[in-house]
């Protein structure tokens, strides 16, 4: 099972991928789209904080977004197409997420076994927070991966990992 150290490394390595894949980034090439049903770098980026800020609230720490700024990057929001209402710059994505992840380190390192053993309802279904965090993890990590295939549309023809 994870505990609380294995979910704090996991997430930080999501964090450095997404840096590494962000490097030399301007916030318009963030802004640019597939040909396909994907969003934008701008979205995931944005989206992967709700999910962390999910995480914090399960966990008792404080999310780094209000619910008003967390609506633009919302599943099934809107794609992003430019800029817009709701839309942030780049630079204070990463800067955001930056922050969800000392927030992490700061929330879930000092969880104990038995805290990650407690269970809450989900729907009708006792999930326990560490299954919780284990589904955060999986969708950090789920969209992680598409920073490689979005670094790629914005005209980086390499291989950062």
């Amino acid at each position: 099972m994870f505990g609380p150290a294995e979910f704090v490394r996991a997430f930080a390595r999501n964090v450095a991928i997404i840096e590494m894949q962000s490097d030399g980034l301007t916030h318009q090439d963030s802004l640019i789209q597939t040909p396909y049903n994907v969003n934008c770098l701008n979205w995931v980026v944005g989206h992967l904080i709700t999910g962390r800020d999910d995480a914090l609230s399960y966990v008792g720490g404080t999310p780094v977004w209000s619910a008003d700024t967390e609506e633009r990057y919302r599943r099934e929001s809107d794609p992003i197409l430019g800029d817009g209402p709701g839309v942030l710059p780049f630079p204070d994505l990463l800067q955001a997420l930056a922050e969800t992840q000392r927030r992490i380190e700061q929330s879930v390192g000092d969880l104990t076994e038995q805290q990650l053993a407690v269970e809450t309802l989900s729907g009708d279904k006792p999930v326990s927070l560490a299954s919780r965090l284990r589904f955060a993890y999986f969708h950090d990590t789920y969209h992680t991966g598409q920073t490689e295939i979005l670094r790629q549309f914005a005209g980086k023809d390499d291989k950062v990992i």
